[in-house]
């Protein structure tokens, strides 16, 4: 017999996730911490398979569980643009849109093509750019959205954090220093100032670790050909990578942990925009579908009855491989 998930059970599962916390998905969805706990349970005859396991004091998802939520945020996704779709075909208007570099290829295509095929009739300009010029057309009234790193918390607008992840040494498969060697630590950087550099060699400096830039680049297309090439290590983090480099075992490689970046989600306070509202939801669903490949997917259940509280996860990433205002 063909099993039929519940929609709305995918969709506080998600929330649940999204938010931390299973009584605050109950608040959002308008039910009771026990009707949430039944549309768990029945996820679970549903899926045939126990989504949850004890987790010392609390619990975690299972495997199944984990499948389970990566399927929930893509139906859930698909389920809204469908209505979306069917009622908003006679929208119409422009919205000018702004990503950092990060986001440009992995972004814009998948984003901008489910956006249109659910508002045919709407515009998107997208640029394409570093924190810099984003924060400063953004506040020049060029840009509607905006998701760069680090927003200005003094501009005349509102930010919404969307993920704090953690920076990361990004290097080519063999490593082109080794530590204690004496030598300086080949870094690979923007040819001006930049959030990540400025981390990076601050974290360098405390640890002692002598540096030197070998190779500088305006775009971030020329910094990741050069660290694919093994010429030095570069510093993003886990969003957007190439298959060309991967992310370093810091430990292993005697290089110091690097700290985590906000990636906001600047909106114009005070506006009602029913497109960019629109875009900036479907931002939001598809970084939480994406989650970077070093980011822990195992989240930790508060023991309470009912699955009513849920422990956030460690806002920074947990890498794989081991156990003025700058420009990004």
């Amino acid at each position: 017999m063909q099993v039929n998930l519940d929609i709305a059970a995918l969709r506080t599962l998600v929330i649940g996730m999204e938010l931390g916390s299973f009584a605050k998905a109950a608040d959002r969805v308008g039910r009771s911490t026990s009707a949430v706990s039944a549309q768990i349970k029945k996820l679970e005859e549903q899926a045939g398979a126990p989504l949850f396991r004890k987790s010392g004091r609390g619990l975690a998802l299972t495997d199944a569980g984990e499948v389970m939520l990566d399927y929930a945020r893509r139906m859930v996704g698909l389920n809204d643009e469908a209505a979306a779709a069917t009622r908003g075909l006679d929208m119409e208007g422009w919205i000018r849109l702004g990503l950092q570099e990060d986001f440009g290829e992995a972004l814009l295509p998948q984003l901008l093509g489910r956006f249109a095929r659910a508002h045919p009739k709407v515009r998107i300009e997208a640029r394409v750019a570093r924190n810099t010029e984003l924060q400063e057309r953004f506040d020049a009234g060029q840009l509607d959205l905006a998701l760069l790193w680090n927003g200005n918390p003094d501009a005349e607008h509102t930010g919404e954090r969307l993920a704090s992840p953690r920076m990361c040494w990004i290097g080519a498969s063999a490593l082109p220093w080794q530590p204690g060697s004496g030598e300086p630590l080949p870094l690979i950087a923007f040819d001006r100032p930049c959030l990540f550099t400025q981390a990076a060699t601050a974290a360098l400096d405390r640890a002692r670790i002598p540096w030197r830039l070998v190779f500088t680049s305006p775009s971030l297309n020329g910094l990741w050909a050069a660290t694919a090439a093994g010429l030095g290590i570069n510093i993003r983090t886990p969003y957007g990578l190439p298959g060309t480099v991967r992310v370093l075992d810091a430990k292993a490689a005697g290089l110091p942990p690097l700290p985590a970046i906000p990636l906001m989600l600047l909106m114009r306070s005070g506006e009602s925009r029913p497109l960019a509202d629109r875009l900036a939801t479907m931002m939001r669903e598809h970084l939480a579908g994406t989650v970077p490949p070093v980011v822990a997917t195992r989240a930790t259940l508060a023991s309470r009855p009912g699955l009513d509280g849920l422990a956030r996860v460690a806002a920074a990433p947990a890498d794989r491989h081991a156990a003025g205002t700058p420009a990004a």
